[in-house]
């Protein structure tokens, strides 16, 4: 409690890391998006040290998974469920008069970090906190490096992992490129993606998923920078 209240000052920031319990292919594990955004919250406190105090919240490690959710192991929560709790909790962050929020989710599922942006959107009407929500994935797939059609659970997420968690990746190294119906709203569609992965993780390896990591907190860094101080 005394800590907290010494920590808080205009260039405090807190991150709130998300992440889901979600199928990613025969190889990588089930807390794959947990295990990511924990680890880049990790090293921006240290590229921070000396600009911004920051502290990692406790992490939310369940999401909404739509595409994933008839898989073995995929553990998905309702949009409404997840923006609740969000809400909730980045309330309370205002509620304590936290200056500056970084929500960095994991799991990049079009309605789940709509979920999250809804979230913030409802509280920021409510609060002079500032607050940025974004998936690292979407730093990644903006990189001029990742492979064309390399995807979930594809050469760019298996390497990531092996560079952060290499005791959770299984030798299997498969290759899948699925075709989904473009527009489609659909009932079924595992059966479009029945590995439940897309890429060609062949070559993957913690050298290049180490390249990543440290081009997202770059980005972040940067990002930062330019919005909260």
């Amino acid at each position: 409690m005394v800590e907290f209240e010494e920590w808080l000052n205009p260039r405090s920031l807190m991150i709130l890391p998300i992440g889901a319990v979600e199928e990613h292919g025969p190889h990588l594990p089930l807390n794959t998006d947990s295990v990511q955004p924990e680890h880049i919250s990790e090293l921006l406190v240290e590229a921070l040290k000396g600009k911004m105090d920051v502290l990692i919240a406790p992490p939310l490690r369940y999401g909404y998974c739509n595409t994933t959710a008839p898989f073995p192991g995929t553990i998905s929560i309702s949009v409404d469920s997840l923006k609740a709790i969000v809400k909730d909790i980045l309330s309370e962050f205002s509620r304590q008069k936290i200056p500056n929020v970084l929500v960095l989710s994991g799991h990049a599922g079009s309605g789940h970090l709509a979920a999250l942006r809804m979230a913030a959107g409802e509280v920021a009407k409510d609060t002079d906190m500032l607050m940025m929500v974004l998936s690292d994935y979407e730093i990644v797939y903006a990189l001029d490096n990742v492979p064309d059609g390399d995807g979930h659970a594809g050469f760019m997420e298996t390497s990531r992992v092996l560079a952060i968690r290499p005791d959770l990746v299984k030798p299997e190294r498969p290759v899948a490129h699925p075709k989904m119906p473009q527009f489609m709203i659909l009932s079924n569609p595992e059966e479009h993606f029945k590995e439940g992965m897309r890429g060609d993780t062949t070559n993957a390896s913690a050298e290049a998923g180490q390249g990543y990591n440290d081009q997202i907190v770059e980005k972040l860094v940067e990002l930062i920078e330019e919005n909260f101080l």
